[in-house]
Formats: C-alpha cells, sequence, structure tokens
C-alpha cells in the first residue's frame, strides 16, 4: 500500500515564491485577480516583467515582480486550430498575433484595477510552441499560409476551470500533423544508407516530420503563395516567436525578424556547434537562407513595442517553451533536469555548455544563451507521447472516471496495480523505443483485478515512461540525476508525484507557483543586458517554496515493478501490421493475410482430395 509523503522547503530554488493567498488561489483554479484584490494595497511592487506564453491551444499575457517572482495578474485567450484534410491541423497566425494584443489589454486592465501602475513593467519576454511554422510576406505584411502545428504535447490534465474537453480534443489534435511525411521520406532517400540520423552531428535531430525545415519545405513545394514570394525575394520564415516579435516592434514598418538560439535549433537548419545558420544544412533543404530569421540569444533587447498600452516597452527575453520551462525552475547547473507533465511528457536536461550527442534515442538541443556574451547551455530532451491523455482515455473511452480528479482517488483506494502493468502505447513507443508498431497493452489481470487497479496502473505507467526516458539520459550523461524538478497540469495529483519518486528513487520537487514556462521567459527578459531588473546570479534568487515528494519504498521493489513494467513493454512491440495488400480493385483480399489463406487453400486441397479418393474408391467398388 503506497503512502503520501511529502515536504514543503524553503530553500529548493525551483520556482518563483508565491504569497500564501495567491497559492490557494492557483491550487483552487479561482481567476488571479480575485486572489490579488484586497491584497496589493500598502505592498511595495517592485518592477515588473511580463511574458507572453503563446501555446498551440491558447495565448496568454502574465505579468510577474522582478523582485519576488510573484504573479500579479494574467488573462487567456483559447485559440481555433482547424483541419482542412485528415491529419492536417493549422492555426491563423492574424488570430495568434490578435490574441496577444487582447491579453495583453486585458491585463493592463486587471492590473490597473488592482492599483497596480502598468508604467512598471520594464520588460516583455515571449515563450511559444516550438516547430510552428510560418511564412508571410515582408511588404504586405500577410501570412502567405496557415501556420502549420508542431507536435508538441500541451498540458491537458488540468484543475483550471477554462480547460475544456473542447479544448482538450484541439490540443491533442495538433501534434498529429502528418502532411510531410511524404517530403520527409524523399529527404532521407538521398542521404547515404538512408539514414534518418543522417544531419544529427550537426542538428542534434533525426530527419523527421516534427521539426521546421521539413514543413517549410512542404510549404515551398505545394503553396503557390510561398513559392512566388520566394522567388521573389518577399518571403519571411519564422516560427511563432519570430512572427509575433516581427509584428509587435513594427512589421512591415521596420519590424524586427529575428529568433533565439533555442527555437533556431528546432527548426533542422541550425547547426548546434556554430550556433548559426548552416549553409550545407539549408542546401540539404533547399532553402535560401535570406528568408530566416536573425539568431539572437535568449535575452537581449531585440526592439520595443510599437503600439498598444505597452508601446516603447523592450521585447528582451525569447525562449521555446521547453527551455523557458527549464530556465523557470531554474534548473541552471550541468545534470539538472525538469519533466513537464501534459498531454505527454517533455523531460530536459541541462547538460552544459558542451553538446551531448544521444545513443540512447533521445535530442539533443540548446537549452538556453542568457546574454549576447554568455556561453550557450545544451541539453538532453526526451519525450512521452502518452501521459494525461491516458487519463482522457480512461475517462472518454472505458468510462471508469468522470473526471481527472476522480483518478487519484480511484487509485488512492486501493494503492497498489495488484501486479496489473498498462502500457499506452495507442499510437507507438517513443523515446527511447521509437517503436511505431507498438500498440497498448494492458498485463497481468487476474479475476481480482478491478478499476482501481486499472486507474493505479495508468498512473504507474506515466511514471514508467519518464523513468525509461531519465535512464537513456542518465547513460548518455554518464551522471546519475539525483532530484527531477516537475511541472504541468499532471503535477496536482500528489499520488503520481509520490509514485514517480518511488519509480525513479530520488525526490521529486513540485514548484508552488505552476507557471513556470511563463516565469522563465520573464526572467530572460528581466535579466536582458539594457533592462537588468531581474538578477539570475544563484545567490539573489528568491528563496521559494516546493514540495518535495521523498522515495517511500525501498530500490529492491522500485526495480522489481520497473522490470515488470519493462516486460510488458516488450509485448507491446510488433504489434501492428501493414494494411491488407489490395486485390486490385481496390478491396483487401482474404488471401492477403498468410494463415487465412493457409487455412482456406489447405481445406481446397482437403476437399479435392477427399473428392479424388472418393471416386477412386467408388471406381474400385464399381
Amino acid at each position: 500500500m503506497i503512502t503520501l509523503a511529502a515536504s514543503s522547503t524553503g530553500n529548493c530554488r525551483s520556482a518563483g515564491f508565491v504569497s500564501k493567498r495567491l497559492r490557494g488561489c492557483v491550487a483552487e483554479g479561482l481567476p488571479m485577480i480575485s486572489a490579488m484584490a484586497g491584497s496589493s494595497h500598502g505592498v511595495m511592487i517592485g518592477p515588473l516583467v511580463a511574458a507572453i506564453d503563446q501555446g498551440t491551444s491558447s495565448t496568454r499575457f502574465l505579468v510577474f515582480n522582478s523582485k519576488t517572482a510573484e504573479l500579479l495578474s494574467h488573462h487567456q485567450v483559447e485559440i481555433k486550430q482547424s483541419f482542412p484534410k485528415e491529419g492536417w491541423v493549422e492555426e491563423d497566425p492574424n488570430e495568434i498575433l490578435q490574441s496577444v494584443y487582447e491579453c495583453m489589454e486585458r491585463t493592463c486592465e486587471k492590473l490597473t484595477q488592482l492599483n497596480i501602475d502598468i508604467s512598471n513593467i520594464k520588460a516583455i519576454g515571449v515563450t511559444n510552441q516550438r516547430e510552428t511554422t510560418l511564412v508571410w510576406d515582408k511588404e504586405t505584411g500577410a501570412p502567405l499560409y496557415n501556420a502549420i502545428g508542431n507536435k508538441d504535447f500541451i498540458t491537458v490534465y488540468s484543475t483550471r476551470p477554462w480547460q475544456s474537453k473542447k479544448t482538450y480534443l484541439a490540443m491533442f489534435s495538433v501534434w498529429l500533423d502528418l502532411r510531410t511525411q511524404s517530403t520527409v521520406e524523399s529527404l532521407i532517400n538521398k542521404t547515404p544508407g538512408r539514414n534518418k540520423n543522417h544531419l544529427k552531428h550537426k542538428t542534434g535531430l533525426p530527419i523527421s516530420t516534427y521539426f521546421s525545415a521539413v514543413k517549410l519545405r512542404w510549404m515551398m513545394d505545394n503553396v503557390d503563395e510561398v513559392h512566388k514570394a520566394v522567388v521573389s525575394h518577399r518571403a519571411m520564415f519564422g516560427t511563432v516567436d519570430s512572427w509575433l516579435i516581427w509584428c509587435l516592434t513594427g512589421g512591415k514598418s521596420g519590424g524586427v525578424h529575428c529568433t533565439d538560439v533555442t527555437n533556431a535549433s528546432r527548426t533542422m537548419l541550425f547547426n548546434i556547434h556554430t550556433m548559426d545558420w548552416d549553409p550545407e544544412l539549408c542546401k540539404y533543404f533547399g532553402i535560401p537562407m535570406e528568408i530566416l530569421p536573425r539568431v539572437r540569444s535568449s535575452s537581449e533587447i531585440y526592439g520595443l513595442m510599437k503600439s498598444g498600452a505597452l508601446s516603447g516597452i523592450p521585447i528582451s527575453g525569447c525562449l521555446g517553451d521547453q527551455s523557458a520551462a527549464l530556465v523557470g525552475q531554474m534548473c541552471f547547473q550541468d545534470g539538472q533536469a525538469k519533466n513537464t507533465y501534459g498531454t505527454g511528457c517533455f523531460l530536459l536536461r541541462n547538460t552544459g555548455p558542451k553538446p551531448v550527442m544521444s545513443e540512447h534515442g533521445l535530442l539533443t538541443t540548446v537549452a538556453y544563451k542568457l546574454g549576447r556574451d554568455k556561453p550557450a547551455c545544451y541539453a538532453l530532451e526526451g519525450s512521452v507521447a502518452i501521459a494525461g491523455a491516458v487519463v482522457r482515455w480512461l475517462q472518454d473511452n472505458l468510462g471508469i472516471i468522470g473526471s481527472s480528479d476522480e483518478l487519484e482517488k480511484l487509485a488512492a483506494s486501493v494503492g497498489t496495480s495488484y501486479g496489473c502493468y498498462f502500457v499506452p502505447a495507442f499510437s507507438g513507443l517513443y523515446a527511447p523505443y521509437w517503436e511505431p508498431s507498438a500498440r497498448g497493452v494492458i498485463c497481468g489481470l487476474t479475476q481480482f483485478t478491478n478499476k482501481s487497479h486499472l486507474a493505479f496502473a495508468a498512473l504507474e505507467a506515466v511514471c514508467f515512461q519518464a523513468r525509461e526516458i531519465l535512464d537513456a539520459m542518465n547513460q548518455d550523461s554518464g551522471i546519475p540525476l539525483t532530484q527531477l524538478q516537475v511541472d504541468g497540469g499532471m503535477t496536482s495529483n500528489r499520488l503520481l508525484m509520490q509514485l514517480q519518486a518511488d519509480i525513479l528513487c530520488i525526490p521529486v520537487v513540485k514548484p508552488s507557483m505552476p507557471e513556470t514556462t511563463a516565469l522563465g521567459a520573464a526572467m530572460a527578459a528581466g535579466a536582458a543586458e539594457g533592462v537588468s531588473v531581474w538578477s539570475l546570479n544563484p545567490d539573489d534568487l528568491s528563496e521559494v517554496t516546493s514540495e518535495k515528494f521523498e522515495p517511500q519504498i525501498n530500490p529492491e521493489e522500485s526495480e522489481f515493478r520497473y522490470a515488470r513494467w519493462k516486460k510488458a513493454v516488450q509485448k507491446s512491440m510488433n504489434w501492428e501490421t501493414t494494411e491488407l495488400p489490395s486485390n486490385g480493385n481496390g478491396e483487401s483480399s482474404i488471401f492477403s493475410s498468410a494463415p487465412l489463406g493457409f487455412y482456406i487453400m489447405s481445406s481446397m486441397l482437403m476437399l479435392i482430395g477427399a473428392n479424388y479418393i472418393a471416386v477412386i474408391l467408388e471406381e474400385g467398388v464399381v
């Protein structure tokens, strides 16, 4: 039987300080403004720093106190996705931009209601969905095509009231945009030995539909407006951060066309060693370098806001969302790691100033570069496809829970899976296996097994998958992790956090303030040269409160359960086979199935043989 044991600590630097009243409000999912009302009078408000958090499902604008990292107010607007064809997911770049302006205006109104002067906002940072690809006309400022979404696993397991089931469906669909598969296949076909890792020594990435260069190549090949603009030297390419910064700093009237190193490192056009666009990579993909944004550090003044209530304020921080979470968790030391629990999981481990090339199925990426003259830091990254999504599966497909909150209660009621193991490989296994033929399995069922045991097994599955990523990282880096920082919607499940600590055999630390991604962007903006209102010196970082989950089982039991999980994973392998061949009329033939075909053919031969023998016997009798 599992027991929950967590301690609060004031010296674990994992996120910014949040007042007791505000923490209670966050835990209850209440609007931030109601928490601050009545408590801001007489409180010294230091310089403020804002962050734009632009994700696949929504845009948010958040304002922090740079001296305490306290979240003062925010506003959120949902983003629509369109699905023009099966497997295609797109977003309107203009809608994304307008959502940013709306969030800014509404947040400023809330701050005014709280008697907080918006002139105290000294800088703005940007964090964004990575890999999502845009192309626009630099002369008109108009997008030439919808943004082609990335495959990010956005948080859907949430206690926040503004995240509806409809939002979940849209978020889960975003990562399914597979239109570039044929482009990827043609690119791999021209590599020596058809090696998908042919470019990994420069990019840290495999050739995949995931990354921006492939999507840009698809646009140039399939969208006439994009092709014409490229030929006539009018096209600009960028990820969401580039589009927003260009528009907010003036657009066609002198807007700054740039990106930061973390977003650039996810395009497959960026050399993570030279820290710049690579001519050979651009030639490989057939992409002219003139359309690319200038690569900047993650913390410097890119330009000034040109309109709205915040006109004149510098935009001075930019980080891809997972890198922003790493910074927001203050994982600045080599070996520190964070795991974000959403629809899937993203686990990033800081590997310091030298990139570590994975031999165990992980990605090598740029973690951050916090200043023009500061060194870049790198990270190993691993992703789990199904984490919070398994909760929705139990709720919507099986109906054994009515909400995500019920899962924890159901699992806690038994405190064990009773030998049941659940491998949620609904669409294959991702890192470290990368096995698309795998499918979900539930092993170890007995007559005693009930829905509570299955609920427990589902939570364990999330933790086992995270351990597999962490084991791969430990092997690649050679240094075992001693503590894991966590964030994301699923961290509200305390049983899950305790299970994670038990299965990893190391402490799991959850910050009291959940907005670590936006916090990371704000920290980068506030620390920029010329702004300098947020010190990133370890001695200057605020004392913070966190919840630490210590392992409560012995390592032998943990290893036994993990070994059983690995056995279950093997059962899920090689499950999916290719589709049945067609009989020439577009229909599958029964003979295309080898076992069925053999059965039918052998049965026919037996019938023929029986008839033949019957005739012989009949002739003999006659």
